[in-house]
């Protein structure tokens, strides 16, 4: 129910947003408000020497961004958002929770071994696009950073015939950060997301620190 709620939210600002652009003229200072939706190619990098490969793993956003103009012409600015994300990973690491620790070792043994998480997403943007006040279709570099607040993370794997799954590890970080970027033309844009934090705090795999990060990357889509 708070996603559905969350998601009407996000067409009311889409609705609202879009009747005040109607009625604007070249020359008027403007804001590009926008619903954002991103699908990503997701993988770890940093993974611990012994851990050598991933299945298919992505990546889904879907939030707004508050646009904040800071020159007349309004093709330069600085964006705010808040926003949902969903990841799913297919990896060769075993997480287990044991008597309320955190235990990694090697799976690539495993039938299958899974990790999903819901994060909250909170995107800081600098902007440059070639828009006016009437011209809604236009070329943009966005950069800046994304915050993330876990809400959920699980793993599951199966292993002899038999599965197994552990909700919110304690290793689990739940605030983490990243680099973004995002360049194209109109709706549709090339997207990077580079962690700059690992998944895991306080954790080692055969004496030495796990450093697991995510990259993602694909496409994003501002709806104006």
């Amino acid at each position: 129910m708070k996603k559905f709620y969350f998601l009407l939210f996000l067409l009311f600002c889409f609705l609202t947003n879009y009747a005040q652009k109607d009625s604007l003229q070249i020359g008027d200072k403007y804001a590009e408000d926008q619903i954002y939706l991103s699908v990503s190619y997701a993988q770890f990098f940093n993974q611990p020497q012994q851990i050598t490969k991933s299945g298919f793993s992505y990546g889904l956003s879907i939030g707004f961004l508050k646009d904040i103009t800071l020159n007349k012409q309004g093709n330069f600015s600085f964006a705010v958002g808040v926003g949902y994300g969903f990841d799913s990973f297919s990896h060769e690491l075993k997480v287990e929770e044991i008597n309320g620790n955190t235990v990694f070792s090697n799976g690539s043994n495993l039938t299958s071994n899974n990790y999903t998480a819901s994060n909250l997403e909170f995107p800081l943007e600098i902007r440059w696009r070639t828009s006016n006040a009437k011209r809604y279709d236009f070329w943009r570099i966005y950069g800046g950073i994304k915050f993330l607040y876990n809400l959920s993370n699980k793993f599951d794997f199966t292993e002899n015939s038999s599965s197994f799954q552990y909700k919110n590890v304690n290793a689990y970080r739940k605030f983490q950060y990243g680099l973004t970027l995002s360049a194209g033309y109109d709706e549709f844009n090339f997207n990077v997301f580079y962690s700059l934090t690992p998944i895991f705090e306080n954790a080692s795999f055969n004496g030495a620190s796990i450093d697991t990060s995510v990259l993602k990357f694909g496409l994003i889509f501002y709806i104006l």
